[in-house]
């Protein structure tokens, strides 16, 4: 069993909040990890329904009368999404609970986005819920060495994905991820999108990976409209399979860019999408600097303290910082982003950098040596630097 970071911010959670969403894609592991959760609460004696069964659902046909049995139990709601009407349900009775002094740990709720059940829970359970979202593995979880992690950038964190026996098998369970949520799972979030449709505009999104948004470019390649394309990336982006990292925008005396980049958000589906096997197709693929600058960023905010905020920075003059972490207590974190073992900024990073005056300064390689490069900058190896952002 690999040790998942989140198993610790949900303990946390439910030990102060009546209801926790544990929220991230399908297949990331959410339901082991609330198995786990569920032998561990009061002797095993946890209750799990799983609301893609047609049996659990409709023992929620009266959910009141049903859930009032267990109001002594950590109820676990798997897949809420499918019964969004839940919520105002679970309100009154958290509400009842508490005035019976159950305050904390009654409803660990499951979603496989953010899109619906964040809209719901933040209008039925304000005050009343904490969320905590679960990423697929990152270097510290699953990547015991330098050749793991180069697997773990090549194959994704998605267990089946990972842990799979060959670099083909790998790859052909992240093919059927990747159908399974065009025909089956993008339709339960949104408006009906042709699955073909969205297909092209994630692939299309993967051959520009790190790169600023062109709505109206991607739009015309796939006959749609600018706002259509948008729309789209919306919904890519509720089901946290895509990340749109907005530029940043302290600085008003530089003309700066203001659309924002958007990343594959998962190594592995960003590598099948594009149909990349093995490491030696990868190496000698166009994208292999911006999926690892894809793979850096996600493990680094992955492992960033809540509330942070993250951005990048590119004037028109070409001066450029990858990521910005403006961290709550520990300052504003700037942090370059280089496939090397010996990597040198470009000038445009240190021109940057006097322009948003960081704390701290990094440069993220490929290696695990930590050592300083030039003034106040560091180069370090992503294992550690995500050690560092955890601490």
């Amino acid at each position: 069993m690999i040790q998942r970071s989140a198993l610790a911010l949900v303990r946390a959670a439910l030990q102060r909040q009546a209801a926790v969403a544990l929220i991230g894609p399908r297949q990331v592991g959410k339901t082991t990890l609330a198995h786990q959760i569920a032998e561990e609460s009061s002797a095993g004696q946890a209750v799990y329904l799983d609301l893609e069964a047609r049996e659990d659902r409709n023992k929620l046909l009266e959910p009141a009368l049903f859930l009032r049995n267990y109001e002594d139990r950590l109820v676990i709601l798997d897949e809420i999404h499918r019964v969004p009407e839940l919520f105002p349900v679970l309100r009154g009775l958290i509400d009842q609970g508490r005035r019976r002094g159950l305050k904390h740990g009654r409803f660990l709720i499951l979603g496989s986005a953010a899109i619906d059940l964040l809209r719901q829970s933040s209008e039925s359970l304000a005050g009343r819920i904490a969320y905590v979202e679960m990423a697929p593995f990152d270097v510290v979880e699953a990547a015991t060495d330098q050749a793991s992690a180069v697997e773990l950038w090549l194959r994704g964190g998605f267990p089946d994905s990972f842990l799979a026996r060959s670099d083909a098998e790998s790859l052909a369970i992240r093919e059927d991820f990747i159908r399974t949520y065009l025909e089956r799972d993008v339709p339960q979030f949104g408006p009906r999108i042709p699955a073909e449709t969205l297909d092209r505009l994630w692939t299309m999104l993967a051959h520009n990976q790190g790169t600023l948004l062109n709505a109206s470019r991607l739009a015309a390649g796939l006959s749609v409209s600018a706002a259509t394309v948008t729309r789209y990336v919306d919904l890519l982006v509720d089901l946290l399979l895509v990340r749109r990292l907005t530029p940043f925008s302290g600085n008003a005396g530089k003309r700066l860019v203001k659309s924002p980049k958007v990343y594959v958000r998962d190594s592995g589906l960003l590598h099948a999408l594009l149909g990349i096997v093995d490491y030696e197709s990868l190496a000698g693929h166009p994208v292999v600097g911006s999926s690892w600058e894809g793979f850096v960023i996600e493990n680094l905010l992955g492992s960033a303290p809540a509330r942070t905020e993250a951005s990048f920075y590119r004037t028109a003059a070409g001066a450029e910082i990858d990521l910005i972490l403006d961290l709550p207590r520990r300052g504003r974190w700037v942090i370059e982003i280089k496939r090397s073992l010996a990597p040198r900024p470009a000038k445009g990073f240190y021109l940057a950098s006097a322009d948003v005056e960081p704390t701290r300064s990094f440069v993220v390689h490929a290696g695990e040596d930590r050592y300083p490069v030039h003034g106040d900058l560091e180069a370090i190896g992503l294992r550690e630097m995500v050690q560092l952002l955890r601490e």
